[in-house]
């Protein structure tokens, strides 16, 4: 329609179409500059069927030029693909978003916006607004499944990266030798959080019929004496291999990613191993970056093969092998269910 307001017409009054064809033209008559001529001459707006051949002096439109249901035909069209196209992103929700991992996994949620519809969920206000603040980033607290219920309505996949944090106990003294000593915060141990917290979004997610379900894990789980339960009392990689089984049980495809020792590092640069039982644990390659681990995470979502998959990750040192691009092909070597 944008093409009516170069052709140089004036009215001093004007009759509207039938409302069936004018609906459009009425909403934006503003947008074709009519104004009153001080010609008594009165010109009706021209319908769709007189655009092809109207003359204005010496200058005419030709039948090339698309008819008024032509272009709204192309409108709607258009309008009709671009809701397809919306249709087929995946609603993504990252819980945990706040944290190191979170943060990273939600960010290139955000920036593959052509793929994904990217939510997030903290604990506090104060966490999101240190990502953002966006609209679609949830305040709830996976304790109470009651707050979880407007992240998790209409979602397609959730990637839970929520866990207990342990704190170091002050007054520790590095130069004196020794080791620190940790706590957990009250409400926020183990058992509350990797447990009752991460049953709760499975819940949630599965009652909001959820497609799939991603959780990070650790390395670690098959050694009841793993340091990491000695923190604070915690038990905590007890609590996080219980709540990879009650997912493994719910009957909503899964895949658990345990990762080894998270590092801050950049990623994409290195070549990423998989495995199970705690294997590569044995080895000098038990440590991935925080980026690659929300790679996978991500790629999961992408492929048949990450399926009803529980699996170790980690990675070989930078410029050691070959930086993993095949995700495809790295899923398929898994074999384990658990």
């Amino acid at each position: 329609m944008a093409t009516l307001a170069r052709v140089p017409l004036a009215f001093s009054s004007w009759t509207a179409p039938p409302p069936a064809s004018s609906m459009s033209l009425n909403r934006h008559c503003h947008k074709y500059n009519c104004v009153a001529s001080s010609s008594p001459l009165t010109r009706k707006v021209p319908d769709s069927s007189t655009l092809s051949s109207l003359k204005v002096g010496s200058f005419s439109i030709s039948s090339s030029f698309p008819s008024l249901s032509t272009r709204k035909n192309k409108g709607f069209r258009r309008t009709a693909a671009v809701l397809a196209s919306m249709a087929d992103l995946s609603t993504v929700l990252v819980t945990g978003a706040g944290g190191r991992t979170g943060q990273i996994v939600y960010k290139k949620l955000k920036e593959r916006s052509d793929q994904f519809v990217a939510r997030g969920l903290v604990r506090t206000p104060e966490s999101k607004e240190s990502i953002g603040g966006a609209d679609d980033v949830f305040v709830g607290d996976i304790r109470d499944a009651a707050t979880l219920l407007p992240a998790m309505q209409g979602i397609d996949a959730l990637i839970i990266l929520t866990s207990a944090v342990p704190r170091m106990k002050p007054g520790f003294d590095p130069t004196k030798g020794g080791r620190p000593e940790f706590y957990f915060e009250d409400g926020a141990y183990p058992e509350q959080v990797d447990w009752i917290g991460q049953k709760n979004q499975i819940d949630v997610a599965k009652e909001a019929g959820v497609k799939q379900i991603v959780l990070v894990g650790s390395m670690g789980g098959t050694n009841l004496n793993h340091p990491l339960n000695s923190l604070g009392n915690g038990n905590i990689l007890v609590w996080k291999r219980k709540a990879e089984q009650y997912l493994a049980d719910s009957g909503v495809p899964y895949t658990i990613i345990r990762a080894g020792g998270l590092q801050d590092r950049d990623g994409g640069i290195r070549e990423l191993l998989v495995g199970k039982d705690d294997e590569l644990l044995q080895t000098e390659t038990r440590t991935i970056a925080r980026p690659d681990v929300a790679e996978v995470c991500i790629q999961a979502l992408k492929f048949e093969e990450a399926k009803f998959k529980a699996f170790d990750l980690a990675s070989k040192p930078e410029g050691d092998g070959t930086p993993t691009k095949d995700f495809k092909a790295l899923f398929s070597q898994i074999t384990t269910r658990f």
